[in-house]
Parts: structure tokens; C-alpha cells; sequence
């Protein structure tokens, strides 16, 4: 029968190497991108003003996750409308997941984009997932910055203000 091969003509031929924090960062580094490593570890950068991490998850850290978090702020008394624009998107869109937490007076809002790499990872699929996470959690904070200018404009003026110039 031709549909078969023996067990062992594939071996380590097409074999995928394991997702490690090393190749997570090699791979943004050979994508050019700005990041840092955090106190625990944690590979992390801004993509247009907003914070994103790049996790391992599982038992042997197979899962990869991209989490970002909207960088405006809108109070609490919000959360209906911005859970409406996440439902939405989570209805219409594969990914990134958006969900939304009270943080305090005001409202966090994520978006994460996970996948399960338990049986390796290529470098080309690396780059695929982190570009996917990254750029599809950008549509999403830029939908909440239409919809919600002002929080763009006090962001704006408080980064201005950090950094010493005019808003």
C-alpha cells in the first residue's frame, strides 16, 4: 500500500523544535522589535502606546499566548458599553479574545490571542502568532479609540505631560 510510510523514514525530518522563552525573544529580535524582560521573566513591549506580553502557559510552557492591554482609561460606568464592543468582536472575529475587568475606578481592557504548541513550533509560525496577536489586538484598541476619543485625548495629554512638553 502506498498510503503509508515506515515509522521511522520520517524521523526527526519534519520535527518541530520546542516553543521556548529563547526563541520568543530571538524572534522578535530578528523582527527588529523593541521589547524588555521583566522582573519574572516576562517578555514584554508597547505597540502603538499599548502594553503586551508574550507568555508560556502549561505544563512544559507549549502554550504561547500574546496579551495586550488597552493603555486608555474609561470609568467603571462604562463597562456596559465596552462589554458590548467586546461581545461584539468576540462574536464576529476568530480572534484575539477581548474580555473586560473592573481594575479599581476604572476599566482594563485585554485582548489575547493563545495557542497550544505541545507538538513543536516552527520559527515562521512563531512570527505568524505573535504578528496575528499583535496586530489583530491593535484593530480592536483602535475600534475603542473611536469610540471613545476622550480617553485617547487624556491619555495623549498625560504622556505629554510625563515626558515634560505640551499636550
Amino acid at each position: 500500500m502506498g498510503f503509508f510510510t515506515k515509522p521511522d523514514a520520517a524521523a526527526d525530518g519534519g520535527a518541530l523544535a520546542p516553543l521556548t522563552h529563547e526563541r520568543i525573544a530571538g524572534r522578535l529580535d530578528a523582527g527588529g522589535y523593541n521589547y524588555g524582560v521583566d522582573d519574572d521573566g516576562d517578555i514584554g513591549g508597547r505597540w502603538d502606546d499599548h502594553l503586551f506580553y508574550f507568555f508560556r502557559y502549561g505544563p512544559e510552557g507549549e502554550f504561547l499566548q500574546v496579551r495586550g492591554r488597552w493603555s486608555r482609561s474609561v470609568p467603571v460606568s462604562e463597562r456596559s458599553a465596552v462589554l458590548d464592543l467586546a461581545n461584539e468582536w468576540n462574536a464576529e472575529k476568530i480572534w484575539p479574545k477581548v474580555y473586560v475587568r473592573p481594575e479599581g475606578d476604572e476599566l482594563g481592557v485585554y485582548c489575547e490571542h493563545s495557542v497550544d504548541y505541545e507538538h513543536g513550533v516552527s520559527d515562521e509560525q512563531i512570527d505568524l502568532h505573535l504578528a496575528a496577536g499583535v496586530s489583530t489586538s491593535l484593530q480592536f484598541f483602535t475600534r475603542l479609540d473611536e469610540a471613545y476619543p476622550e480617553a485617547v485625548a487624556a491619555f495623549q495629554a498625560e504622556q505629554g505631560s510625563a515626558e515634560g512638553g505640551d499636550a
